[in-house]
């Protein structure tokens, strides 16, 4: 019997293993490839079939809501189609390059100029805030309770508009002011009328004022006096005015002077001692334009006999032609006394008191008139 030859299995076996993992090695770059093309174009597929189909998508544009239809799949290709800029400060919900889906809501805030006036400068900002508020808080410009602003925070932006700051400011400042003293004067009837005496002398005062002070933008626009305060009194300067009157001065005629002629004039019967004919009268007042004094002089009123002037009876005469404290009786005028002089009463001229210093003006000089002279005392109605 012939030996049995065993064939050689395993070198076949491994023959063919070998042979598939060459296979499997040479053909794995073009499975891959064949796999990413196929991925590749299958993605194309989808988005060429996206990008065919009508979206409805929600454009809102500073704060309107439109809904438009579009076949872009592109955020910026849509803005082109819808003509809508966006400007370098606007603000958009999403990226311009990023793609959009049905149903999407894109926000569109565009920026508006302004022009803020602060702190002595002016620039110029772009916001997309909507109320002055908002774009002074986006500016990073500190507003004081006191500071003023216009248009108001809460007002609404309008492009080009111009918000303009003020800054406030209030100070207290204070000063010191003199405070002049007062003079007093009080009648002293033991001291000669005319006279004047120095009792209490004036001394000045003094008193602090304080300001409140509106600045804006450092320049003062108001003043307001909040408080007052007396740093040291006046003292008021009292002075004694002499009220006693002198006897008057009469000059007499002589005793055996005989009374010129015997009348009666408005029920009332004298004797004249002397008539004086062609009298020329005029008037006067107390006033500054006819004695020089004003009524805060001590001697205003006051008559060269000493007797306060009063209209009806006070005259001013010559007294060497009538004796001072003489009653006369002037036609036409009636019974006057002499309690006056004046540097222009000469001679057979009278000045008449009147009180009011536009009817004496207006008085005038008349001539041609009698006097009586009739002596101290003042005849009486019988």
């Amino acid at each position: 019997m012939g030996a049995l030859q065993l064939k050689d299995t395993h070198g076949k076996r491994s023959s063919s293993m070998s042979f598939a993992l060459r296979w499997k090695h040479e053909n794995m770059r073009l499975i891959v490839l064949s796999a990413m093309i196929s991925i590749a174009m299958t993605f194309m597929f989808l988005v060429l079939l996206y990008g065919t189909a009508d979206k409805r998508v929600s454009v809102v544009v500073n704060g309107r809501e439109t809904i438009v239809s579009t076949k872009q799949w592109v955020l910026q290709r849509l803005l082109d189609e819808q003509a809508i800029a966006i400007g370098t400060y606007d603000k958009v919900s999403m990226p311009l390059d990023g793609g959009i889906k049905d149903g999407d809501r894109i926000v569109i805030n565009q920026a508006v100029p302004l022009i803020v006036k602060a702190d002595g400068k002016a620039r110029t900002l772009y916001t997309t805030e909507r109320t002055v508020q908002a774009a002074i808080d986006q500016a990073h410009i500190s507003i004081r309770s006191q500071d003023k602003v216009v248009p108001s925070l809460s007002s609404s932006l309008k492009p080009n508009m111009i918000i303009s700051i003020t800054r406030i400011d209030t100070k207290i400042s204070e000063s010191t002011h003199p405070v002049p003293f007062s003079i007093v004067k009080k009648d002293d009837p033991k001291l000669a009328q005319g006279k004047e005496q120095l009792v209490q002398t004036g001394k000045q005062g003094t008193v602090v004022k304080r300001y409140e002070k509106t600045f804006e933008d450092g320049v003062l626009v108001s003043q307001t006096l909040v408080e007052k305060l007396t740093k040291s009194p006046s003292v008021d300067q009292i002075v004694s005015i002499g009220t006693k009157k002198p006897e008057p001065k009469v000059t007499m005629l002589r005793a055996n002077s005989p009374s010129v002629s015997t009348m009666t004039k408005r029920g009332v019967t004298f004797s004249a001692k002397k008539v004086i004919k062609n009298v020329t009268l005029t008037a006067y007042s107390a006033g500054l334009a006819s004695t020089g004094k004003g009524k805060n002089h001590p001697q205003y009123g006051i008559t060269a006999s000493g007797a306060r002037v009063q209209e009806g009876r006070t005259i001013a005469v010559d007294p060497k032609v009538i004796p001072i404290g003489w009653w006369v009786y002037i036609e036409g005028i009636g019974f006057r006394r002499a309690e006056d002089t004046g540097s222009a009463v000469k001679g057979n001229k009278i000045d008449v008191y009147f009180d009011s210093e536009s009817y004496a003006d207006k008085f005038g000089r008349k001539r041609g008139y009698t006097v009586y002279v009739l002596g101290p005392k003042k005849p009486e109605a019988l």
